[in-house]
């Protein structure tokens, strides 16, 4: 299995709606839980759900070609 990092860096929306909701409301409740606990790893890890969430793109995605953005597959067969 070879690494291409040129799939990493190509900036493509591969987050569907309901995993931005997911992304979103996780990473809020991390960064509302890490102001009272002052847990640093809280606080980065909700800021990057936060922030893919709102980008549309997640980095581990691309490196993985995954994509959850549900494309019409009915249209794609004909």
């Amino acid at each position: 299995m070879s690494f291409d990092y040129k799939r990493l860096i190509k900036f493509e929306h591969n987050i569907g709606e309901k995993d931005k909701k997911v992304r979103m409301v996780s990473g809020v409740v991390l960064l509302s839980v890490s102001l009272f606990t002052a847990s640093i790893l809280m606080l980065l890890v909700g800021l990057a759900l936060v922030a893919t969430s709102y980008s549309g793109w997640c980095p581990a995605y691309s490196s993985m070609d995954k994509n959850t953005l549900g494309t019409n597959t009915a249209a794609d067969g004909q």
